[in-house]
C-alpha cells in the first residue's frame, strides 16, 4: 500500500479505540511502533514497496490494552485522536500516542486484509 507524499489517499480504515491501563504513575497502550519520516522505510517490514514511511504496529503486548481492542502487528497508523499521523517523525507519533492527559487512544489504522477483503467483494 504505497502512497505518495502530497497527494490524496484512499483507504479502508478500522476504527479502534484502546483505553490505557494505570500502572503507578504510566499509562500503558501495549503496543510499539516503528517508522516515522525521519526513518529508513527499507528497514520497516511491513513496508511492501520499501518507501513508505508510515507509522506501524511493530508489537503487541499478549492480554494488553492494544490487543484487547483488536488493533494487530502490521497496522499502519492513519490517525490518532483525530490526528493525521502520515506525515509524522518517530517521535512525534510517540509523543501523541502517550500523552498523560489522554486515558483513551482512538486510532484509525488500515491494514492489508481490510483492503484485500474490499478488492475481493468489488470483483
Amino acid at each position: 500500500m504505497a502512497f505518495v507524499a502530497g497527494q490524496p489517499v484512499t483507504a479502508v480504515v478500522q476504527r479502534i479505540e484502546i483505553r490505557k491501563l494505570r500502572h503507578g504513575d504510566n499509562l500503558i497502550l501495549g503496543f510499539s511502533i516503528g517508522g516515522g519520516i525521519d526513518q529508513d522505510p527499507a528497514q520497516n517490514p511491513y513496508s511492501e514497496d520499501k518507501t513508505d514511511k508510515g507509522i506501524y504496529v511493530t508489537r503487541v503486548s499478549e492480554g494488553g490494552p492494544a490487543e484487547v481492542a483488536g488493533l494487530l502487528i502490521g497496522d499502519k497508523i492513519m490517525q490518532v485522536n483525530g490526528w493525521d499521523m502520515t506525515m509524522v517523525t518517530h517521535d512525534q507519533a510517540r509523543k501523541r500516542l502517550t500523552k498523560k492527559s489522554e486515558d483513551v487512544v482512538r486510532l484509525l489504522v488500515t491494514r492489508k486484509s481490510l483492503q484485500q477483503a474490499i478488492q475481493q467483494s468489488l470483483q
